[in-house]
């Protein structure tokens, strides 16, 4: 995908939001804590490169968007028949369609293990594993598969922000800003990429390097709601209340019932109710 890579990755299985929570620095109130949403099905685009050619082939991964099931047993018979790895890497991305990411990663993980592929499909597949362990809520396996992908594939800016992503959800603040540095040296305009790395300096409290890259997530795509999120949470720590306010009820009009609405009202909650006294 992009997970919005659109955004994160035209290869990402999932889309996430990082950072999400309002920050007081007065009182006790309690606060949204960091979040990683997920927001709806996941998008089953083509995958380049492929790993094999052939009408078998183009037939099962042409059915995972619309009748994932059907792909599935489609790939399974395939195999039974001699299909090899392309009747697997189907049957993967089927099992990732049909919501089991663990399935999907193991049988991804197989294919990449085996060393068969050229050198940029197994980078490939090691990312597309990385997503599914995502989704499963793995972020350590996702950080092992996407390490694998960048041992051979080292400049590719989806992957890193991937790897980024999976060290932000195991609080390797440091390990995220990184990767989102390395990736915005390769694609300078990724929106998304300066909306993590904004995030992960709030975490460590480096609020003007926050500010700094969250205003050019905003410069690149002012309508982004997940920067504007952060905006207002790094507004309402400057004690700009108004600013913050803007900032949340834009979110809930730009993804009106979604899960990063629901945290926007949230922290508008939070921010009318005021500090505990």
């Amino acid at each position: 995908m992009k997970l919005r890579r659109a955004t994160l990755s035209v290869l990402v299985f999932f889309a996430l939001l990082a950072g999400i929570g309002a920050v007081w620095r007065f009182g006790d109130t309690p606060a949204v804590d960091d979040a990683v949403v997920e927001e709806g099905p996941v998008p089953l685009p083509p995958v380049p490169p492929r790993i094999a050619e052939g009408g078998d082939y183009d037939l099962c991964l042409s059915m995972i968007a619309d009748d994932p099931q059907s792909a599935a047993n489609f790939a399974e018979n395939w195999q039974g028949h001699g299909g090899g790895d392309p009747a697997l890497h189907c049957q993967g991305l089927a099992a990732e369609a049909l919501g089991e990411p663990e399935k999907a990663a193991v049988i991804l993980e197989s294919i990449a293990n085996t060393g068969r592929g050229t050198p940029l499909s197994r980078a490939t597949i090691y990312a597309q594993a990385a997503q599914s362990r995502m989704v499963a809520d793995d972020a350590a396996h996702a950080f092992t598969d996407d390490s694998l992908a960048l041992a051979i594939d080292p400049d590719n800016a989806d992957t890193l922000l991937d790897r980024a992503m999976a060290a932000f959800m195991m609080d390797r603040n440091q390990n995220a800003i990184d990767d989102t540095t390395a990736a915005l040296d390769i694609d300078p305009r990724r929106a998304d990429g300066y909306t993590l790395r904004g995030t992960a300096w709030r975490r460590v409290e480096r609020w003007e390097l926050a500010r700094d890259d969250i205003d050019r997530a905003l410069l690149l795509d002012p309508d982004l709601p997940d920067a504007l999120l952060e905006r207002g949470i790094l507004r309402q720590h400057a004690r700009d209340a108004r600013g913050a306010r803007a900032d949340w009820v834009r979110v809930t009009q730009l993804s009106p019932g979604t899960p990063l609405a629901d945290l926007a009202e949230q922290n508008l909650d939070l921010l009318e109710a005021g500090p505990r006294q």
